[in-house]
């Protein structure tokens, strides 16, 4: 499959958002918080087509945001499908940029590690969420990283709830929080 420009490449991820990641009714979220909808982006997220598109919209994403990095991940699971896309449509631009894992804590075996994969040791990272209501993956993420040596550059996610994650987080964590798309694009409310 040969790589959309970057607006059509957003309109058809858009378009499978709302098709496939929609789901309509009450649901608990994991922050506890309830909704009358959910948006269940790994059905995007491992999806043939729309996993490309979400590594392709999310590096334009921060390309045009002016943000500089060699590493991007987040909070196991919702996250580790989108850095490996990311990851991926970096290398089919000939970049070169890793992914990681986040566990929700440190390993008590093997090397002890909480964050899995090349090192972020002095590297300048993005740490990534599929969506984000209050924001705690993401804090979770950012200090499992900056405890592993990781300099945390901004938090991306793919969908933004409007549920004060991204307030939350550039205010306790000091980086931009930045979305691909807004509930508001995808008509809810």
């Amino acid at each position: 499959m040969t790589a959309l420009d970057a607006a059509a490449a957003r309109a058809r991820l858009l378009d499978l958002i709302k098709e496939l990641a929609v789901v309509h009714g009450k649901v608990t979220l994991s922050s506890g918080k309830e909704a009358d909808y959910y948006v269940d982006l790994r059905r995007i997220t491992l999806h043939h087509e729309a996993s490309r598109l979400v590594g392709q919209v999310m590096l334009q994403l921060l390309d045009d945001a002016g943000i500089e990095f060699e590493t991007a991940g987040g909070l196991t699971m919702g996250a580790d499908p989108v850095g490996t896309a990311l990851m991926h449509a970096a290398g089919d631009a000939g970049r070169s940029i890793d992914a990681f894992v986040v566990r929700k804590a440190q390993k008590s075996y093997g090397m002890g590690r909480q964050v899995e994969g090349p090192g972020v040791d002095g590297r300048d990272v993005v740490v990534l969420e599929d969506t984000s209501t209050t924001g705690g993956s993401a804090l979770t993420a950012i200090e499992g990283v900056r405890n592993a040596g990781g300099n945390v550059k901004a938090v991306a996610v793919i969908v933004d709830r409007n549920t004060g994650a991204k307030e939350k987080i550039e205010a306790e964590a000091g980086v931009p929080y930045l979305f691909a798309f807004s509930k508001d694009e995808l008509g809810l409310d």
